[in-house]
This record gives structure tokens, sequence and C-alpha cells, in this order.
């Protein structure tokens, strides 16, 4: 019987028939597809990626704290410590208590400032737990900088309760946004209503403050303006996810935090004994919070003391200014400092002794990772 002559169309897929490209694709076979072109890397990218360049960082900030020292050193040289001694003592037990109590409520408006956090991860702990954590952390925030106050301690006493590191870290930067709308708010409406007297130094005139304001407060209006448009919608930025709230919600966080930078002021203005202005009281706080970021000295430790004898000394004597703001300082951030440490070892003793709570926190994580993929 002879064999069936071969078709057309499987001859043409026979490699050894003529006229047969094997690097040419088949019709339905799959394509491989082209590798998409690597950009270069840009010149910062290139820079950061040598090995010196960590060392290069943390020498230049170090330089700069030296420098920072020694100017203030230099400054507290000329201070007649007696004369602030004797100012600080001479101030009335009810002005402190007043002091104290405001410097409290401060603290209590600020642990507000991660319930905006939990209301957006749904990481499940209650409210009560939620402020208990950040009241412990803020004063090590306050007197230890950021890393180990706004991060270190928030996330271990988080963790403890089984929350995850992503909620986490919406949490602090929700906290850290929250605080600065209420600042850039508040500090361009006073800065364009009324100027301080600043440093020698700082070369600053009251038109620079008064536009730095204005640009500081649409910042602010800004921030609300796109929380109106966005609608709720998170805002997606280099792969990261970042919250944007309803506008109801994103005018409280102005609110509450201008709020807080309010009662700062007005605990460093009882503490003057009320004789400076509370503008120039405001003033103080206001920019002893950036002179002291922008420092890198932990606490702003002797620069916010600086900025309270500039502005403060035109009302009184610079002494009884200086003897104000240690006070203020003692009450607001060594005395919150102890508590928040009492506080956090005993935390630390209690998650120690309750070897249950590891399971229970495992659980809560699991239940808030279920709950964030039904929310995404």
């Amino acid at each position: 019987m002879a064999a069936a002559a071969p078709s057309p169309a499987l001859s043409s897929l026979d490699p050894a028939k003529p006229g047969h490209d094997p690097a040419r694709p088949q019709a339905g076979a799959p394509r491989d597809r082209a590798a998409p072109p690597t950009r270069p890397a840009s010149r910062w990218k290139r820079l950061t990626a040598h090995r010196w360049w960590p060392w290069a960082v943390t020498f230049a900030s170090g330089a700069f704290v030296l420098f920072v020292v020694s100017l203030l050193v230099r400054q507290a040289r000329t201070v007649d410590w007696p004369a602030v001694w004797a100012s600080f003592l001479a101030l009335p037990v009810p002005v402190l208590l007043l002091g104290g109590a405001l410097a409290l409520a401060s603290h209590l408006l600020y642990s507000t400032f991660d319930l905006f956090g939990r209301h957006y991860t749904r990481h499940g702990l209650s409210a009560g737990r939620t402020v208990g954590i950040t009241l412990i952390a803020y004063p090590f925030t306050l007197n230890l900088g950021s890393i180990i106050g706004g991060v270190t301690v928030r996330y271990r006493l988080y963790s403890q309760q089984g929350v995850s590191v992503a909620a986490i870290g919406q949490v602090i930067g929700m906290s850290i946004l929250t605080n600065w709308l209420g600042y850039f708010f508040l500090a361009g409406a006073v800065f364009w209503r009324w100027s301080p007297q600043l440093p020698e130094n700082w070369h600053v005139g009251p038109q620079h403050l008064r536009w730095m304001g204005a640009a500081l407060t649409a910042a602010s209006l800004l921030y609300v303006a796109a929380c109106a448009l966005r609608h709720g919608r998170p805002v997606h930025l280099r792969g990261h996810r970042i919250a944007m709230p309803r506008w109801p919600v994103g005018m409280l966080q102005v609110a509450l935090s201008a709020a807080n930078w309010m009662v700062m002021g007005a605990a460093l203005w009882v503490l003057t004994g009320q004789r400076a202005p509370y503008a120039a009281a405001l003033a103080t706080v206001l920019l002893g919070a950036v002179a002291g970021l922008i420092s890198r000295i932990p606490a702003g430790l002797g620069v916010l003391e600086a900025v309270g004898v500039a502005v403060l000394s035109a009302y009184l004597p610079a002494p009884q200014a200086l003897a104000s703001v240690l006070a203020y300082r003692m009450l607001y951030f060594f005395l919150p400092l102890g508590l928040a440490a009492l506080a956090f070892g005993g935390v630390e003793l209690l998650g120690r002794r309750r070897p249950g709570m590891a399971g229970e926190s495992t659980a809560q994580a699991e239940h808030q990772k279920a709950r964030q993929r039904n929310q995404y």
C-alpha cells in the first residue's frame, strides 16, 4: 500500500523542508517578550552607592552637630547662671502647676494623632490602647529624636500587640503628617500677623517670615483640598500607598494639631508670668521646634533656650526668660520622659510575665491581615 503524500500544511512546518525558517515564529506559537530597556542610574544613585557614602554622611552630620554645640557653649558662657537659677526658684508654685497641667493637656492632644492611623489601617487595637502607646512613645520622641521615639519605641509597643510592620509604618507616618499640618497652618497665621525678635545670626527679616508663613499655610490648605478631590482614595507614589482621608478628617487633623501647638505655647506663656505676649511664647515654641530639627540635636537642647532668650528678652529680663524656658523644658520634656520610661519598663515586664501574650498577638496579627486584604 503506497504511503500517503504529506499535505502542504504539514510540509511547511517540517524543519527539513526547504523554505522553512526556524527563527521565524509560526502562527499560534508563543512569542518571547523583549526585555524592557534598563535605565541608567542617576548621578545621585551612583553617588550614594559608594561604600564611603554612609561614612561621609555621618562625618558631615557629626561636624554640623559639633559646630552647633560650639555655638551654644559659647553663648552659654555669657549667661548669668546665678541670676537664672534665682529666677527659676522664684517661679510661683501655682504657675508651675498650671504650666504642668497645660503640658499634660498637650501630651493628651498629641496622643490622639495615632488614632488617624488606627482609622486608616484598622489594626484592631482599641482607641484607649492606641492612645496609651502614643503617650509612652511621645516623650521619647521629644527627648531622643524621632528615630528612637517615633519609630523604635512605637514599633516595640505596637508589635507586642500584634500590629504588622506595614501598619506601624502607616500609623507613624500619619501621626507625623498630622503634627506638621497643624504646625504649618498655625505658623503661617502667626508669622503673617506678627514678627518676633529673632537671634542676630539668623538674618531673617519680617518680610521673609510673612512669605514663609503664607507658603506653610498654603501647604496645609492644599492637603485638605487634595483630600476633598480624592474622596478618601489613596495616592500611589513610586510603589507606595499613601493614605488620603476624606476632607472632614483632613480638617480634623489640622485642627487638632494646631490646638496642640497652641496649648504648648500657652504652657510657656503661663511660665513667663504672662508678662510676654502670648504670640511671643507661641513663636518661641514654633521657631524652637524647627531650629531643633535642623540642628539635629536631641530635644533641641540649648537651641530652644537660645530662641526663647532672643524672642522673650524683648519683654522681660534675659535671666527670667531663660528660667521660664528651662521650666517649660522640665515640665514638657524631662518629667514626661521619666514617667514614660517607667511605663515602658512596666509594659516590658508585663509582657514577659504573660507567656500567652505572644499567641494572642499572633492571632491579632492574622486577623488584621485578613481585614487589610478585604479592605484592598
